[in-house]
């Protein structure tokens, strides 16, 4: 039997989710009430199916996909919704929130006896005709959440309660999100100093491969980098045991916030960044 899907929100994640489901023969439900005209947009190309709030709690598998400083609020507004549903979806909290987080919301979810799982995405949106990205499920009923990879996605179950697949999204981030805010402040140093070619030609000549994932990596950041202000925060709380770890993030945070504010306007440090990544004539 074919479970039915709610999503929210149709963002770039939500929505690809949705039209990999779709494609796949699923029907996807979600709320566009107070939703902007590109979500609405999405929401369309990826075949979802409008209802309203209310009506989102009869689905089997409900999926929270929506920036992590979003995730908690979210909850705490769908909690009477799924209080008053007669049918308990599951609901699956797939945002990049620290497993303290995660137990947070799973603390508001459950008292209104809805099933909760934790998952944690890694990988960008789903392409057509690309594998990934990969849901990795932790928590009592991840194993019937995992049946969404009869559909199109890649599921992995974790041998983990909740908040294990939280952890593992944080220790991946944290490693490649905090490199590309490591290498973006190095290169802008370079600039200032005016070393900046001679540090490309370095990479190229003794590390190829890293210049590569940079020149993937950074220039495709820019537009995302206010996103991944709350989750440089989240990486943060994860590590907070670590009292050097904690700063070290707390302070890429500081450095996205003010990225995406540059991007945003003058694009002074990010032109920088992306002019390094020209290729010479």
């Amino acid at each position: 039997m074919k479970p039915n899907v709610a999503i929210i929100a149709p963002g770039q994640m939500g929505s690809a989710v949705a039209k990999r489901l779709t494609d796949n023969g699923l029907t996807v439900v979600t709320c566009l009430e107070g939703r902007s005209r590109d979500s609405i947009t999405r929401a369309v190309l990826a075949s979802m199916t409008p209802i309203s709030l209310e009506e989102l709690a009869a689905a089997d598998i409900f999926l929270s996909i929506v920036p992590p400083g979003e995730a908690e609020g979210l909850a705490q507004r769908l909690a009477p919704v799924l209080a008053r549903a007669p049918k308990k979806a599951i609901y699956v909290d797939c945002n990049a929130v620290s497993p303290q987080t995660v137990e947070a919301i799973a603390r508001i979810v459950e008292p209104t006896g809805t099933p909760f799982v934790d998952a944690g995405i890694i990988g960008g949106p789903p392409k057509p005709g690309a594998p990934g990205p990969i849901f990795y499920l932790s928590g009592e009923k991840a194993g019937e959440v995992a049946a969404l990879g009869e559909f199109g996605l890649t599921c992995k179950v974790l041998d983990g309660p909740v908040g294990a697949a939280s952890a593992l999204k944080m220790s991946y981030a944290g490693i490649t999100k905090g490199l590309t805010a490591l290498a973006s402040v190095m290169i802008l140093a370079a600039t200032r100093a005016g070393t900046a070619d001679a540090l490309r030609r370095e990479l190229g000549d003794s590390q190829p491969m890293l210049l590569a994932w940079f020149e993937r990596q950074i220039p495709s950041m820019f537009g995302k980098a206010y996103r991944w202000v709350a989750e440089m925060e989240e990486i943060a709380e994860f590590v907070g045991a670590d009292a050097a770890a904690q700063e070290l993030f707390i302070a890429n945070a500081h450095f996205y916030e003010r990225l995406a504010a540059d991007f945003a306007g003058a694009k002074a440090e990010s032109g920088h960044l992306a002019r390094f990544f020209e290729k010479p004539d």
